[in-house]
């Protein structure tokens, strides 16, 4: 579990292709990681394989890559690290799990005062999990939803964020990744058959007054 507030930027070394996926080597600045250990990379939860000096190795198998936006990234691209939350650690973003919900594209960015605001266009399906002022997890940074638009929501991002993080680079057409809240995603699933009933009956009233 992540809480979506940004340890390091690292940078992509290296890149494999393998049987299974993608093998990246990237460049990070802990010095007692462990194997096996996870870490949030945009926010996609990977596994340390192995580590050194300044370094770590980290593979995203064929599912993660249809999921993310990882099959694009390159020697020298720039990605946001979180190691994994400890027990008695300030939770001082939101739960973040590491569990990219889909790949959002950025519609437009534009300056406004001392923040960046950022339109981000969103798949229908996802769209019903965020509400105004709620949590968002981008590219695995723990983020509010400043506004709700049509197709997507607005983010604004302010000046230590865009030091901190990669978020800085965002341009129009950058693809991000995008985690709902869990809490979210859990209410919604618990609501599903009395939405769906709630639906049917709609449907069997509308049948009735046409006929």
């Amino acid at each position: 579990m992540f809480t979506g507030l940004i340890e390091a930027v690292g940078e992509v070394e290296s890149v494999r292709q393998a049987e299974a996926g993608r093998e990246l080597r990237i460049r990070a600045p802990f010095t007692d990681l462990k194997n096996g250990e996870s870490i949030a990379v945009n926010g996609a939860c990977l596994t340390v394989r192995e580590f050194g000096g300044g370094w770590f190795d980290a593979a995203a198998v064929v599912t993660t890559l249809e999921r993310t936006a990882i099959g694009t990234w390159k020697r020298g691209t720039r990605l946001n690290l979180e190691r994994a939350l400890r027990s008695g650690d300030r939770l001082g973003g939101h739960i973040v799990q590491g569990h990219v919900d889909c790949v959002g594209v950025v519609a437009t960015v534009e300056r406004s005062g001392d923040a960046l605001l950022v339109d981000l266009s969103l798949p229908p399906s996802i769209e019903p999990l965020f509400v105004l002022h709620g949590s968002i997890a981008v590219d695995g940074v723990s983020l509010t939803v400043n506004e709700l638009k049509p197709g997507g929501l607005q983010l604004s991002l302010i000046e230590y964020t865009l030091r901190h993080t990669t978020l800085g680079d965002l341009k129009p057409g950058s693809r991000v990744h995008v985690e709902a809240d869990v809490i979210a995603k859990h209410v919604r699933r618990l609501l599903e058959p009395y939405l769906r009933e709630g639906s049917a009956l709609n449907s069997q009233a509308d049948f009735s007054l046409e006929h």
